[in-house]
């Protein structure tokens, strides 16, 4: 399917771009005064001196010229002497006449909209916004390109990387790509794309995930050819050009990984072992619980696997992913709700626990997306995702004690065991997706229009803005502004049915001792924050979906607290946090790869055209990559039929 290049591609002519290449050339000759403890710094004052510190030390980037002066090494030391006073005299007239103070007037830091005042709403300038998204996304990638190019891991306070193969995996080149196309930083995709040509191998002798290696390695290979073809003006390089040698890159690598990884479902009942290796091809069972693999990563291979089916025309990879599918829904999961644990040995799940969170989360995400990507030609998966939401209502949905926050819990010991008021934040993917799923990716007033609408589709969209207002809340909550990697809620004992009324505050207060607060607990294991993607990306959605600008207020929001508490210095980016709820807060000297496919990239389409993939004509992966919808076609079709069973939706 194909449709045209968005209105509004990044273009690098904004004003904003001019001065802040001025600063980056400045810095590159003059260090400053630090003002990172003087008067006025603010909430976010010497964000700018932490991002800049030793600026003379900063390499030259192709994208950001840096204005060296020219080398007096071999000048004659008299020549030096008179040029220094002409030189003196000038500047002398200069001040004299005021000059300095006028220039100080209205010459401002690039860095200076984190602290001056800016219009809100729809009277805001969202193209700017963006524009400082991809600026923050040239720092951390020019960071990772200085000190690490080539590893899989940045370290960005220590300086350094590491790799998770001999010759690495390209986990950190490969997972941004896509951002860096999106973004039109043609400097940064062709010398990526030269990385992957000349050196990016899976020919070796080491053990992956395959659900980490499929999402993030296989999909952003995907991901790269497809947008590379359908929006070839977007970082525009002619080697991937039509029939240009290399065209098919892309699609080459990602062939070459899938025929590595699709021995991972080589079980005895096709649910794939946990690992690969890729030199052996290989599949290779957990090292816990017994060899079971994560029912979220088992299930979560199937937009990758059956999009490239539909590229290659190789229907295996269709038949394998889809098996899974089948393998799962056998189990007759009680509520359409999952245990997070399946034996490759035996397609049975493993264990009891239920929970949106780690290890359970994106196999709901998928039902939904696997129905949506072959254009709502496989009703199965919706029925599966119907049952699914309604099995969440039943069982997993409360309220806080206080202010009636809406939570989603966790059953550790199955249906019939108590709740657990607990959310990861992975779970705040949640609200985005039950907003895609109502609207199938048009907006809330167009659908509405619909003869289809019904009063179920209220109650989710409903639902929907109620979790993402207690996503919210967990940023509100840390002393940061940035979310605890685990937030716990006081709720009743026994708590609320998903029925009972309850209406929370439209805002959150922020004096300290608000009520709101007391719903809210973070342990103290618990308060770092890995600069995760999963609210941003339901801001996301939900912007696009409702119109709603409050989504877009959030995720600047938010945006300026990773400014403010997650830069490193000395040019080292942005990293991961320790603890996310003392100023200054720690750091884990770590960037995830995430950080740059996912999170930038959900804060760029946030603040972007409505025009730029629309979402009713692609579907995003769990690892924010982008695919087209497609129709299966004559040779790719569903291979399986539900068996009929009971599903118990009411609580016992």
């Amino acid at each position: 399917m194909s449709f045209a290049v968005p209105r509004h591609a990044p273009t690098f002519d904004h004003p904003q771009r001019v001065l802040e290449n001025h600063a980056w050339g400045n810095t590159a000759v003059a260090r400053g005064p630090s003002t990172r403890n003087g008067a006025g710094g603010g909430v976010f004052g010497g964000v700018k001196d932490r991002l800049f510190e030793n600026r003379d030390a900063l390499p030259m980037y192709k994208d950001k010229p840096y204005a060296y002066p020219p080398s007096h090494r071999h000048r004659p030391l008299w020549r030096r002497k008179r040029n220094l006073g002409f030189v003196l005299l000038v500047v002398s007239l200069l001040y004299y006449f005021g000059a300095f103070r006028r220039h100080r007037d209205t010459v401002t830091s690039p860095w200076a909209w984190l602290t001056s005042p800016s219009e809100s709403g729809r009277s805001a300038d969202w193209l700017g916004r963006r524009q400082r998204v991809v600026e923050a996304f040239e720092l951390s990638f020019d960071a990772y390109s200085r000190y690490a190019w080539g590893y899989d891991e940045f370290h960005p306070v220590s300086k350094k990387g590491k790799q998770m193969a001999p010759k690495g995996m390209g986990w950190i080149i490969v997972d941004s790509l896509d951002t860096m196309i999106l973004m039109n930083l043609t400097s940064r995709v062709a010398h990526a794309r030269e990385w992957i040509s000349e050196s990016l191998t899976y020919d070796q002798n080491q053990d992956v995930s395959t659900f980490e290696t499929t999402i993030r390695m296989l999909g952003g290979l995907l991901s790269a050819h497809y947008l590379s073809n359908e929006f070839p003006d977007l970082a525009p390089i002619a080697d991937d050009d039509s029939g240009a040698p290399g065209e098919d890159l892309y699609l080459e690598k990602a062939r070459d990984l899938a025929d590595r990884l699709v021995v991972a479902f080589d079980s005895p009942s096709g649910i794939p072992y946990a690992s690969v290796n890729v030199g052996k091809l290989e599949g290779l069972p957990a090292h816990d619980q017994g060899g079971a693999s994560s029912t979220a990563e088992a299930t979560t291979l199937q937009l990758e696997f059956k999009y490239l089916a539909k590229l290659t025309g190789e229907k295996d990879f269709w038949d394998k992913a889809e098996k899974v599918m089948e393998v799962v829904d056998n189990n007759a999961a009680k509520g359409g709700l999952v245990p997070i644990f399946l034996n490759p040995s035996t397609g049975e799940f493993h264990g009891e626990i239920i929970r949106l969170g780690s290890r359970g989360d994106s196999y709901y995400e998928y039902l939904i997306k696997q129905y949506l990507q072959t254009n709502k030609q496989e009703p199965l998966y919706l029925d599966m995702w119907d049952e699914s939401l309604q099995g969440v209502r039943d069982h997993l949905v409360t309220y806080t004690k206080h202010s009636k926050y809406t939570i989603i819990g966790e059953r550790q010991s199955g249906i019939s065991g108590s709740l657990t008021p607990k959310m990861d934040h992975l779970v705040c993917f949640y609200p985005g997706t039950i907003a895609l799923a109502v609207t199938g990716g048009v907006t809330e007033a167009e659908a509405r229009k619909s003869s289809t609408w019904t009063k179920k589709n209220e109650a989710d969209m409903q639902l929907a803005k109620e979790l993402t207002q207690t996503c919210w809340g967990m940023y509100k909550y840390m002393a940061t502004g940035l979310a605890a990697e685990i937030t716990y809620f006081d709720i009743a004992d026994p708590p609320l049915p998903e029925s009972a009324e309850h209406q929370a505050p439209p805002d959150f207060d922020k004096d300290p001792e608000a009520q709101w607060r007391r719903d809210f607990d973070v342990h103290s294991m618990d308060v770092h924050n890995l600069q995760r993607p999963e609210t941003v990306e339901s801001l996301f959605y939900m912007w696009r979906i409702t119109g709603d600008v409050k989504y877009r207020e959030w995720g600047w929001e938010m945006f300026k607290s990773f400014m403010n508490h997650t830069a490193v210095p000395e040019g080292g980016g942005f990293s991961s946090l320790s603890n996310a709820n003392i100023i200054p807060p720690k750091t884990r000297d770590n960037m995830e790869s995430f950080w740059l496919a996912e999170t930038l990239k959900y804060f760029y389409l946030l603040f972007s055209p409505s025009d730029l993939l629309p979402l009713d004509k692609v579907v995003i992966n769990t690892e924010a990559h982008p695919f087209p919808r497609f129709d299966m076609g004559p040779i790719l079709s569903t291979g399986w039929q539900r068996k009929p069973k009971t599903v118990k939706t009411t609580p016992e």
